[in-house]
């Protein structure tokens, strides 16, 4: 069972839920990953912000915080992942790059589940394979290409 649970901290964007959830979906069967958890906060940059300084000692605001909260690494037990997306810096980024806010949304949403599912971006190439990775998802989802239209300010 793939079981997606959002919350809304931060309403200053439309979200469709159905289609974040099927978004988790799609990726968690891609990835075969059948009993799972996930649980999205949508917050604004303040949030993010303080739970950024709070679990990762980073100053400042972020695109997406991802956590496994499985208790094992037996990869046939159910996980948990929540993942924690900023809306506020999705309506800037969209509207700066020419996209929706959703999805660029959508692909905080897949950033941080892929790392949830083992995927880096430390090096150039493993951001680079992740990126692609995230846009190949979008794209047969509908969203296009969403990570590389163009210079990212993240």
């Amino acid at each position: 069972m793939i079981a997606v649970r959002i919350t809304k901290h931060f309403r200053g964007i439309p979200v469709d839920t159905s289609k974040l959830k099927g978004l988790v979906r799609a990726i968690c069967v891609r990835f075969e990953v059948r009993q799972v958890v996930v649980g999205i906060a949508i917050v604004d940059d303040v949030e993010i912000s303080q739970l950024n300084a709070r679990f990762l000692n980073h100053e400042g605001t972020t695109d997406c915080l991802s956590f496994d909260l499985s208790d094992g690494a037996d990869p046939q037990e159910s996980k948990v992942f929540d993942l924690i997306v900023n809306g506020e810096l999705a309506a800037r980024e969209a509207a700066r790059r020419g996209h929706g806010a959703g999805a660029e949304l959508a692909l905080y949403v897949a950033h941080g589940l892929l790392h949830n599912l083992g995927f880096d971006d430390a090096t150039r190439e493993q951001a680079d394979l992740m990126h692609r990775t995230e846009d190949e998802i979008l794209q047969h989802l509908g969203y296009g290409l969403v990570y590389n239209t163009g210079a990212r300010s993240q």
